[in-house]
């Protein structure tokens, strides 16, 4: 039987781990808040870990999903990290949004000591994440996504190797550069029909089936309208994304002008207590303008 590890069960990793489980691999946890890992063992049939080292111990697979850069060195590289557990010929899955750097520099320890690893950020959001799916994009080596491939599929309808290590996060980069067009562009959308007297819901049911279709336009409209921004995506870890992306731009020289700007709109909900909102909360700054 397939032995997995599951590092952080935040709102993406906790049932992203529960459908490993689900599906009969034998699933080990850690989390740094030991309550949550208390609840994934209530909810699964699995065992936690006192560390990611413990955690990692005999694992072919272990999947990583914390917060940034930073996380993601203290869990892997620390001195109780997954390093220091894996066995040989283990694969270490990383699905946190981070640097392409710091997922180059993970590959490159991993390699080191006769292990592969995989980038493999995902998109889907919390929904994705319950119904398992989500669309993982991924980094590495061929034989390595292969290998996990069948996996993966326990928790995505989607996921494709785009390249050598990095290729996963530079793709998630893409991914929230759209992402962050859209939602301005839709929230701009509805605040003008709002001003022109139209029928918000009336408009979107009208023009979803048209050019202008999204998913977020499908999926976040009558949130946006009803004023309801608990759904979905935090602004604070968009502002972190972006922040991400506009460093690998300013090292590659493409220009992200729209993406700059939205940045800029999502940080100005920060300050309006809004970081805990999700990233349709665009248009409540708009309102308050």
């Amino acid at each position: 039987m397939t032995k997995c590890a599951f590092i952080g069960l935040g709102v993406m990793g906790f049932p992203m781990a529960g459908h490993l489980a689900k599906a009969g691999l034998r699933v080990t946890v850690f989390n740094r808040n030991r309550a949550k890992a208390d609840s994934w063992c209530a909810a699964y049939d699995g065992q936690k870990a006192d560390s990611p080292r413990a955690a990692a111990q005999g694992a072919d697979f272990v999947f990583t999903c914390v917060g940034n850069d930073d996380d993601l060195r203290a869990v892997v590289l620390g001195e109780d990290g997954v390093l220091a557990g894996l066995k040989p010929g283990a694969v270490l899955i990383d699905h946190t949004t981070t640097s392409a750097e710091v997922a180059r520099e993970i590959s490159a320890a991993c390699l080191a000591q006769n292990n592969a690893m995989l980038d493999a950020p995902v998109s889907g959001g919390e929904a994705g994440a319950v119904n398992g799916a989500l669309t993982v994009m991924v980094g590495g080596a061929p034989e390595t996504f292969a290998k996990a491939e069948p996996i993966l599929a326990h928790f995505a309808r989607a996921s494709k190797l785009l390249g050598r290590a990095g290729a996963g996060q530079l793709t998630k980069m893409v991914n929230q550069i759209c992402i962050g067009g859209l939602v301005q562009g839709l929230a701009e959308g509805l605040n003008f029909a709002e001003k022109a007297g139209l029928d918000g819901r009336a408009v979107i049911e009208t023009i979803s089936k048209g050019a202008a279709q999204s998913w977020q336009m499908e999926n976040r409209y009558e949130t946006m309208i009803d004023g309801a921004y608990d759904f979905g995506f935090a602004v604070d870890w968009m502002v972190k994304d972006l922040t991400i992306c506009l460093d690998e731009a300013a090292r590659n020289g493409a220009p992200l002008p729209v993406t700059e700007l939205v940045k800029s709109y999502y940080e100005e909900l920060q300050t309006m207590d809004g970081g805990r909102w999700d990233t349709s909360s665009l248009l409540k700054r708009l309102q308050s303008l």
